[in-house]
């Protein structure tokens, strides 16, 4: 029995590490979300960002491997609603100033303080733009990809985070990894979206925080009614791995949980993607709309040209996967 007991404590301390390791969009799905985003911005931009789309895929991570070595990069991630009051998603000041008043900074690095760090990003970006440096616009496109993905995921704007307050551990990781990479290839990749410039970008960035703290009912009802048709055995499955056994949801786990949440989940990807897209273009055109093709890494070749037109048809008609332009899935 104790033996039994003991294995049961490790499953879940392995669970919550993976979790914690893989704690924002999976891999897959911040290098999809900004692969789509690129095809809804208009020509200059499209291609500039299309010749570069293996750096800003690659790099679409980058600021959850930075988490590892950099103890400040943490809290730009998230912000813990419940924290900051009742209704605080729609309370809290939009400005960074305004809340430090309001709650001190030292709060703000406590629960986190992602909406705000959004709006810096995007100054980081248009200062690049206006000044022209390629690697900069680059640089800060793919951080400031990657933060509006995190904003769009519910479990970023709760302190229950990874439903261990509610005996839900392993949530986070089911909700933004596990069910978007079995369920991926039925979702709607597609968008009739064209970037759009945003003239209150705090509106913005504070409207789709408060649409996916909206959505946290439903994740955590959702897991637990779908969990009373499962035994542990059902729901979880072991591997070994590294000389140790290691828990994971089981893929009939995953499946029913995101059939219960419906098209939430991909919904909330296509919200990214749409948003990604209107702040790129929001920094270039508050930029000036410098002429991109005269940038280092701007020019497309005859073939790349020829290839996005391929994927922009593909987008249009929602058959990436099929025609295997997904990226992330694996290009032709």
């Amino acid at each position: 029995m104790w033996k039994n007991r003991f294995k049961k404590i490790l499953f879940s301390v392995l669970l919550v590490s993976i979790t914690l390791v893989i704690s924002s969009w999976g891999f897959l799905a911040h290098k999809t979300i900004h692969q789509l985003a690129i095809y809804e911005l208009p020509k200059d931009l499209c291609n500039f960002f299309y010749h570069n789309i293996d750096y800003l895929q690659y790099n679409s991570v980058r600021p959850d491997i930075r988490r590892n070595n950099d103890k400040s990069e943490e809290p730009k991630h998230y912000i813990d609603f419940e924290a900051y009051g009742d209704s605080a998603a729609y309370t809290m000041p939009w400005q960074w100033n305004d809340a430090c008043k309001k709650f001190s900074k030292d709060t703000l690095l406590k629960y986190g303080y992602a909406p705000y760090w959004i709006i810096e990003m995007q100054k980081k970006l248009t200062n690049a733009f206006k000044q022209g440096n390629a690697d900069s616009i680059l640089f800060y496109a793919a951080d400031l990809g990657h933060y509006i993905e995190d904003i769009n995921v519910p479990l970023h704007t709760s302190i229950n985070y990874d439903g261990q307050l509610t005996n839900q551990k392993g949530l986070h990781a089911l909700w933004e990894t596990v069910v978007p990479e079995i369920e991926i290839t039925n979702y709607n990749l597609s968008s009739g979206h064209k970037a759009k410039y945003i003239k209150n970008k705090e509106r913005a960035v504070w409207s789709a925080a408060q649409r996916s703290h909206a959505l946290l009912p439903a994740v955590f009802a959702k897991e637990t009614e779908v969990s009373r048709r499962f035994t542990d055995a059902t729901k979880y499955r072991i591997e070994h791995r590294n000389g140790k056994d290691v828990k994971y949801y089981t893929t009939d786990f995953a499946k029913a949980y995101g059939a219960a949440l419906g098209s939430s989940i991909n919904q909330q990807l296509m919200n990214a993607a749409n948003m990604v897209a209107d702040f790129w273009y929001t920094a270039w055109t508050d930029a000036g709309k410098p002429e991109l093709d005269k940038l280092p890494k701007a020019k497309l070749s005859d073939k790349e040209k020829q290839q996005l037109k391929k994927e922009l048809r593909s987008f249009k008609h929602n058959t990436l996967i099929k025609d295997g332009y997904l990226r992330s899935k694996g290009k032709k």
